[in-house]
């Protein structure tokens, strides 16, 4: 079957299988940081041990990440997604157990949250080379998938801290089954529904993949790496916003429970609905998605300047965060899809992955810094965060230009 095939072939149900994987892995982690101010109440433990049950699942994934690539590219996306799955799976019994049964729960809990990255680490970016490889031949179609991974993923942080909220109102470590449980069901939709093509020829032996690799950043390098950046900026900033307003929700305005994962998700709804009208709109031009990035970027710059100095108004909190979430959501479709319509199907898994793992230190690193430093340094920090965000601004138009064989 060859490509066009292929892409013709493509049912419903295998984009929401494929959609599935993202939208586990968000739960997977965000679901938990409407509950971590519960977590250091119940296990005893500080703030920033408790951003480490975010920081240890991101860091798992950040190693892992790449050699998952490689064995995508080797030997086939759907091999490697469903053990990763059960991993997945396998670490949320694990930390759901420990939670239980443990008197002290605490390492046990980072043992299953480091086996969580591991898995997650085998899935998202495993599907994001999956859709390139199905759409080889049609980026229009190839763009609008990707936007739907992206909103999945986006729809994902809407869910996640009203379920994560919801779950702990019942049992304080319920979210960690959840987890487990969400796995469980994208593991059969991808066992059912994905039939990856078969390929004529044999993938790159590792000494050649090296090389691959080698050529391919020599050559696309400038712009691949102020990618990488954009989508670690654009989680460090996301995920360090979430994590001071679940603290700021309780200790300044009083939201607990679902309340609270309800205000979380008000500026991830708008994050999701920009990533969707996103992926709809580039339909594979590079330079839209260019200008996409740039736009957004300083629409997110400008608005998280804002953030500290709205903290005792929930009203005007609101307004710069939902801005923030729009800005994010238009910029990762385009990332996503920029990486994968430009690189070829050989080494597509490998590229993406060091993408999805810049992506994980935004994620790893966003909580813990943002622990540190948001009781003395908090508008500071935001400013500084902004300023970044224009020095990224200009490294796009300086470097990412269309590759030559586009």
């Amino acid at each position: 079957m060859n490509n066009n095939e292929s892409a013709k072939n493509v049912t419903v149900w295998a984009i929401i299988a494929m959609a599935s994987i993202p939208l586990v892995m968000t739960l997977g982690n965000s679901m938990l940081i409407p509950v971590l101010p519960i977590f250091e109440d119940k296990v005893g433990i500080s703030s920033f041990q408790s951003s480490l049950v975010i920081t240890s699942y991101s860091i798992a994934a950040i190693f892992v990440i790449p050699i998952a690539g490689y064995l995508s590219d080797r030997y086939g996306r759907k091999k490697i997604i469903v053990p990763s799955l059960i991993i997945t799976i396998i670490g949320g019994l694990i930390a759901g157990f420990a939670s239980w049964f443990m008197e002290n729960p605490f390492a046990v809990i980072i043992i299953g949250r480091i086996l969580q990255g591991v898995g997650a680490a085998g899935t998202s970016p495993v599907v994001l080379p999956l859709v390139g490889d199905i759409y080889k031949d049609d980026d229009a179609k190839a763009s609008a998938t990707l936007g739907i991974i992206e909103t999945s993923n986006t729809f994902g942080k809407v869910l996640s801290p009203i379920l994560g909220a919801l779950f702990a109102s019942f049992l304080w470590f319920l979210p960690f089954f959840s987890i487990a449980a969400f796995g469980l069901i994208a593991l059969v939709l991808i066992i059912i529904f994905i039939k990856v093509p078969k390929e004529k020829s044999d993938p790159p032996k590792f000494k050649q993949f090296l090389r691959n690799t080698r050529s391919i950043f020599k050559k696309d390098g400038r712009w691949l790496y102020v990618i990488f950046l954009i989508g670690g900026y654009v989680m460090l900033v996301l995920f360090g916003i979430l994590f001071y307003l679940s603290d700021l929700f309780e200790k300044q305005h009083e939201l607990f429970g679902v309340k609270k994962g309800i205000a979380l998700a008000i500026p991830l709804i708008f994050l999701c609905l920009s990533s969707y009208v996103t992926g709809k709109k580039i339909k594979g031009d590079f330079q839209l998605m260019k200008w996409v990035v740039a736009l957004a970027i300083s629409a997110a710059s400008i608005s998280m300047m804002f953030i500290g100095l709205a903290s005792e108004r929930i009203d005007i909190l609101f307004i710069v965060t939902s801005i923030t979430g729009i800005a994010i959501g238009a910029t990762l479709p385009a990332l996503d899809a920029l990486i994968t319509e430009n690189i070829e199907k050989e080494m597509r898994g490998t590229i993406t992955s060091f993408y999805s793992s810049a992506r994980f230190i935004g994620v790893a690193f966003g909580p813990p810094i943002m622990s540190m430093l948001m009781n003395d340094y908090l508008n500071l920090t935001y400013v500084l965060s902004g300023l970044i965000g224009f020095i990224i601004v200009l490294l796009v138009f300086l470097f990412i230009k269309p590759p030559q064989n586009v």
